[in-house]
């Protein structure tokens, strides 16, 4: 894949963004100096990552959401990301298709990655998301979507699941996209 410490993107790796992302040359180029700037090593630890995630929520408590998050991008298990898996995520979370999002944040829920998401990993990132919404903002939830639990109980109730069973990646897809409702609960966006 090149190395890491390289001052210029390999051409392997240029190509292969150019093709999955569907980022311009330039754009990549862009991204790839201010990756090596801010990550002179090439690669991100979850610390560095978990101090990124704190500056877009100040308010909030954003280390175990920043943990679940980092865990989804580094896809080679390597514990950290390296320009491309940060790229890759990048586009997915803001500019993928939205079957595409879905399937990043099915990959979130996945804690243990099984390929399985289950009632008690739902909790543990409903949790980690509700502790991103500052206290004021909790106050003007729904009734029954106001604390962690309730949005967990909530969401898994979209899929038609009891509590002792697994849900497939195309099931939590296609449950998510069948009600409008589900995707207020696997994000939060602070309004601006």
């Amino acid at each position: 894949m090149g190395n890491a410490k390289s001052s210029a993107m390999s051409k392997e790796i240029l190509e292969d963004l150019k093709l999955s992302t569907k980022f311009s040359e330039d754009e990549l180029a862009q991204w790839y100096e201010n990756f090596q700037k801010q990550c002179p090593s090439g690669r991100i630890s979850p610390d560095e990552f978990k101090k990124i995630y704190e500056r877009f929520f100040p308010e909030s408590d954003a280390a175990s959401y920043a943990q679940h998050v980092f865990r989804s991008f580094d896809t080679n298990d390597d514990g950290t990301l390296d320009f491309k898996e940060y790229i890759i995520a990048l586009h997915m979370t803001s500019t993928g298709k939205t079957e595409r999002k879905l399937e990043w944040a099915f990959s979130l829920f996945d804690v243990d990655k099984n390929g399985y998401i289950t009632k008690s990993e739902v909790k543990e990132i409903c949790q980690a998301i509700f502790k991103l919404i500052p206290k004021e903002a909790q106050e003007d939830l729904p009734a029954d979507a106001n604390t962690a639990e309730k949005r967990a109980d909530k969401l898994w109730s979209y899929f038609n699941k009891k509590d002792n069973e697994r849900l497939a990646e195309g099931e939590f897809i296609q449950g998510v996209l069948d009600n409008e409702g589900a995707i207020h609960l696997i994000q939060y966006e602070p309004k601006k």
